[in-house]
């Protein structure tokens, strides 16, 4: 799991300056009509940060765990992330990740295989619960780092 975290904090590290450099302006522009702005996208990866939260610590009481799934447009559409500062955006997301970095470091060798089932998905263990965070905070870092707007 060490290595998990140190792929987190090392992606937090790379991102976090480009992240702060984004203007208010810029962070609000919606690329197409239905698409979310980058404030939409950090604030995506806020929920994604808060629910894997939960299940990175429930997963830990027990062998075996079944989380509700994450209606992803509605929460972010309920949170109102557009209508936020971007810089607050950036500094949750941050700060969040980084206590999730730590929190992955300190999960027990022999909790990492416990079983986590995400709605109707099939079930995974904690460790690749733990890597596919570290994946999707990739991909949506890279939409935002990586588009003109």
């Amino acid at each position: 799991m060490k290595e998990i975290a140190d792929q987190l904090q090392e992606l937090i590290d790379q991102s976090a300056h480009q992240l702060f450099d984004i203007t208010e302006t810029e962070s609000a522009v919606r690329p197409a009509p239905g698409k979310w702005s980058k404030k939409e996208i950090i604030g995506h990866l806020i929920d994604s940060a808060s629910n894997n939260h939960q299940r990175f610590i429930r997963a830990q009481e027990n062998k075996s765990l079944s989380f509700p799934g994450y209606a992803q447009n509605f929460w972010v559409d309920r949170q109102g992330y557009q209508n936020e500062p971007w810089k607050t955006l950036v500094a949750l997301w941050t700060t969040y990740n980084t206590h999730l970095a730590h929190l992955i470091e300190n999960v027990p060798d022999d909790c990492a295989d416990h079983l986590c089932t995400i709605g109707s998905h099939e079930p995974m263990t904690l460790k690749l619960l733990a890597e596919d965070y570290v994946r999707h905070a990739e991909h949506h870092l890279h939409q935002i780092l990586d588009s003109g707007t």
